[in-house]
């Protein structure tokens, strides 16, 4: 799959892609990150500038946005755009994995200041979609969420596809040595069942504290 992010500030990702799960992937060729700085496709850099009707804060221009989206989507048929935006459809595991399984190609649109001018959504009948209720400083968090998130999912990024924990039984706490941490007098013990070797039991412990 790959990913192509519409952003200001590409050199933002730099340091969470690189590292860990994400950077393996990338190497391995099971996703690509390809960045478009609206930045390029103007004559002067200049990317924003004052809101029509007033307000505070910068607009990004609707011109250099659009021509950056058009040299990722290029002659691309079937391919996703994503508009990120806090009143959007709210990004969960489900719509993840539709998109991996739907898309070879995702462009995301990564905002700043106060926004992007209105018409790059409808031109190009972007999705909009929101992490959480809750506004961010810019749009870089946001898509590198979407793209842990995304990438996951896709076959061969993690090592095995059972460690998807939204695809097993799990629960939210995990143990590991010692068995006992003492701490300040007390003991902090590992769960008995854990320690039994009883694959049902450890099954039905992880069920009823995972809720």
């Amino acid at each position: 799959m790959i990913f192509h992010i519409i952003t200001i500030f590409p050199e933002s990702f730099e340091s969470y892609l690189s590292e860990s799960i994400l950077a393996r992937a990338i190497k391995n060729k099971k996703i690509q990150i390809k960045f478009y700085n609206p930045r390029n496709f103007t004559k002067d850099g200049r990317v924003d500038y004052k809101p029509y009707g007033g307000g505070p804060g910068m607009v990004m221009k609707v011109e250099p946005v659009v021509k950056a989206i058009q040299k990722a989507v290029g002659k691309k048929t079937k391919i996703k755009i994503i508009f990120l935006s806090p009143s959007g459809k709210l990004f969960n595991t489900p719509f993840a994995k539709k998109l991996s399984k739907s898309y070879k190609d995702i462009v995301i649109i990564c905002g700043n200041y106060e926004g992007i001018d209105a018409r790059v959504r409808k031109i190009f009948r972007a999705q909009e979609v929101s992490i959480g209720n809750y506004v961010l400083t810019g749009g870089a968090l946001p898509a590198m969420i979407l793209i842990d998130v995304v990438a996951r999912q896709i076959e061969g990024v993690l090592n095995k596809m059972e460690s998807l924990e939204e695809n097993r039984v799990s629960s939210s706490e995990v143990y590991t040595r010692p068995e006992v941490f003492k701490h300040k007098g007390k003991n902090y013990k590992v769960p008995q069942v854990l320690l039994s070797g009883h694959h049902k039991k450890i099954e039905e412990w992880k069920g009823s504290s995972k809720k």
